[in-house]
């Protein structure tokens, strides 16, 4: 009798210890899995980069380079001017003007994945071959691509002699969310409300050239309203003056020295 006691005694310690084990091993498995799936959450979240890479191509002609993003804004000059840039994911377009929309450009350059947005004049003027791929957008909307969040902005002109060059209500200028960056393209306008009220602003691309936009002075003081982080002026060569962007930098800087100047070359061909 003792002999079997003693054996059920074994046999439920033994059972007793095999099933710690496993409930220890079963534990120590989530665990790893819950690690795994942390450091995988982690590398997901390190993949959305806030990082935004600008690279100047010419006038208003910009590439971004955010994360696995290539944005394209305003290409112009064909295919040799974007030699060595990534294909576009996504393409901006702010107007109908020819340094801004290029058929021919875009024709040329491996379009065949991305996505166009642009205003409806724009669209208008858009061969069909690129039908399927336009996003249409009215000042005031907005619409998200590719994790970008996309608002188009009025641009306009203010004065009497400029008005017909552009009027309100036909071109986009473009506030790009990237993570956790707003970029705002102005296209070409003056310093127009729309402009002066943007808020959060880390990148600002503004324009000055005459006659076309406005001045260096006007450029200054919707900058120093709308107070970017970063401001780099941008399409300020104008027929036949090119704009001072020293000048600009100083009007900025003496409103408020907060807001950086970043000051591209805009001009690779031309000796300013």
């Amino acid at each position: 009798m003792k002999r079997r006691n003693l054996l059920l005694l074994l046999l439920f310690t033994t059972t007793l210890f095999i099933a710690c084990k496993d409930k220890a091993k079963k534990e120590t498995e989530a665990d790893m899995t819950e690690m795994k799936s942390a450091e995988n959450n982690t590398m997901d979240n390190s993949t959305v980069s806030n990082t935004v890479e600008v690279i100047p191509i010419e006038h208003a002609t910009t590439v971004l380079e955010w994360g696995d993003v290539t944005i394209y804004v305003d290409p112009t000059g064909g295919a040799k001017a974007f030699e060595g840039q990534k294909n576009p994911d996504l393409i901006l377009i702010t107007d109908i003007h020819g340094d801004h929309l290029d058929v021919e450009t875009l024709q040329e350059l491996s379009t065949a994945n991305a996505a166009f947005v642009v205003p409806n004049a724009v669209a208008e003027q858009m061969p069909d071959e690129f039908n399927s791929q336009l996003n249409i957008l009215a000042n005031g909307e907005t619409t998200e691509l590719m994790g970008v969040g996309i608002e188009a902005i009025p641009m306009y002109n203010l004065r009497e002699e400029a008005k017909d060059f552009h009027v309100k209500g036909r071109g986009n200028g473009y506030v790009l969310t990237l993570g956790d960056e707003r970029v705002y393209f102005s296209g070409d306008t003056e310093d127009i409300p729309e402009m002066r009220s943007l808020e959060n602003i880390d990148k600002a691309f503004v324009c000055m050239n005459l006659p076309y936009t406005m001045t260096e002075e006007s450029a200054a003081s919707a900058v120093l309203d709308f107070k970017p982080a970063e401001v780099y002026p941008y399409h300020y060569r104008g027929r036949p003056d090119v704009s001072d962007v020293e000048k600009f930098k100083e009007l900025v800087n003496a409103g408020n020295s907060n807001i950086e100047v970043v000051q591209l070359d805009w001009y690779p061909s031309e000796d300013y």
